[in-house]
């Protein structure tokens, strides 16, 4: 396994991954909203091939929807604390370049940290490498295959 590559793409699914522990709460407030109004509708007596009711089936794909967001909620934290845990291990110009080069990417990225860190590109890419070892070392103990 290359322990590099892995870390580089933890890296750039790092926003999306801290916005879902944002936005998993909020799908899940809102089908436990439509869960109330589901027991709260009448009665659907047309049957189902599962030998349920329409309403039933609605309710019980509700209720394991729920819980595997809820799942997944708990994965997304794990995910992004172990992600910060490695990010808290570098210091602010390894974060800053980890940052640019990865987390938010844009075209640039080298000749806005050539002028923020006032270097020279094969300096900053060394700088890249290196902040990208010290967060592989930091997440995984090691980076050999």
């Amino acid at each position: 396994m290359d322990w590099r590559q892995e870390a580089a793409e933890k890296l750039t699914q790092y926003e999306a991954r801290r916005q879902a522990l944002e936005n998993i709460p909020a799908e899940i407030r809102r089908l436990e909203l439509d869960y109330t109004a589901l027991r709260a509708s009448a009665a659907d007596s047309i049957p189902t091939p599962s030998g349920g009711s329409r309403r039933e089936d609605a309710m019980l794909s509700n209720i394991v929807r729920r819980e595997e967001l809820a799942r997944q909620l708990e994965s997304a934290r794990a995910w992004v604390a172990l992600t910060d845990s490695g990010l808290d291990a570098l210091d602010e110009e390894d974060r800053l370049v980890l940052d640019r080069f990865y987390v938010h990417r844009h075209k640039g990225a080298c000749e806005r940290l050539c002028e923020e860190l006032d270097r020279e590109k094969a300096q900053v890419y060394r700088r890249r490498d290196r902040a990208l070892r010290r967060f592989t070392l930091a997440l995984y103990g090691g980076l050999e295959n």
